[in-house]
């Protein structure tokens, strides 16, 4: 075959691979903006409490609990998963794009099945949200307005544990795979049939346990709070993409365990 129809064929599947990435995280980002099917405006919910969130601000909740329907359940699932859609695959498209340069047999559908083996594990993630919010809200921890921790004391834990965590070997250790994907992909290649589902799951699941700790400051924020979801998304991309990634988690976990401090402190009087 024509080297410049090779180009071509290869030039239009890398086209599509983004084309794929970029709908699909503008899709996931006008859901949420549009309120995620809670029937609430998270640009309202954002203006109200602003960049601190609404514990931090001492908003009060000005509406009763939702009943916990299975649909609702749902609802805050697809909340969940297409946030992290939204937040975690523009930092992740390096590697999917990567991954296709090193396939170029798999022509778009090779990126594409490692784009869903990685949207698998942060479905399973949101699962695991979505039944902590429901346990929180059946025990009134969680506002119903504002989808945020209700307690200081819970808030400040899950700051310090976050803090804690960037700190941990685990938290290193997949930092590391995520700013090496050459190294990673070469080391977790996987060959037959769904080797892409296979290396997404395997990326998915050290992107998760470099960000699950800092995803889970959503609680704190609040679950629909714009200023914390896009400062997360812009974080975690800097910590995977930027130099001094490394030093940037070790700042930050310095900085999440002050703020835990800070907050375990108010309530008695402290500060």
């Amino acid at each position: 075959m024509d080297q410049s129809i090779v180009e071509r064929i290869l030039t239009r599947d890398r086209v599509i691979v983004i084309g794929a990435i970029l709908l699909g995280v503008t899709a996931s980002a006008c859901f949420i903006l549009s309120g995620a099917g809670t029937g609430m405006s998270s640009f309202d919910m954002s203006l109200d409490t602003g960049p601190a969130g609404a514990l931090i601000g001492d908003m009060p909740d000005m509406i009763m609990p939702m009943v916990w329907t299975p649909g609702y359940a749902v609802v805050i699932f697809f909340m969940w998963w297409l946030m992290m859609v939204a937040m975690m695959v523009p930092s992740a498209a390096p590697t999917i794009l990567l991954y296709g340069a090193l396939n170029r047999d798999r022509g778009a559908w090779g990126p594409l099945e490692f784009l869903s083996g990685y949207l698998v594990v942060w479905a399973a993630f949101s699962l695991v949200a979505t039944v902590a919010q429901g346990l929180l809200s059946a025990s009134g921890l969680v506002s119903a307005m504002y989808m945020n921790l209700a307690t200081p004391y819970l808030a400040a834990a899950v700051l310090i544990g976050a803090g804690l965590y960037q700190l941990s070997p685990v938290k290193a250790a997949c930092l590391d795979h995520c700013r090496g994907p050459v190294e990673a992909l070469t080391r977790h290649r996987r060959t037959g049939r769904a080797a892409a589902f296979r290396m997404g799951l395997i990326h998915g699941l050290y992107c998760l346990g470099c960000c699950w700790a800092l995803m889970s400051l959503l609680f704190v924020g609040g679950a629909m709070n714009l200023w914390w979801i896009v400062g997360i998304a812009l974080y975690v991309a800097l910590e995977k993409l930027a130099p001094g990634g490394k030093r940037m988690a070790q700042v930050m976990a310095a900085v999440l365990l002050v703020a835990g401090l800070a907050m375990l402190a108010r309530p008695l009087g402290i500060v």
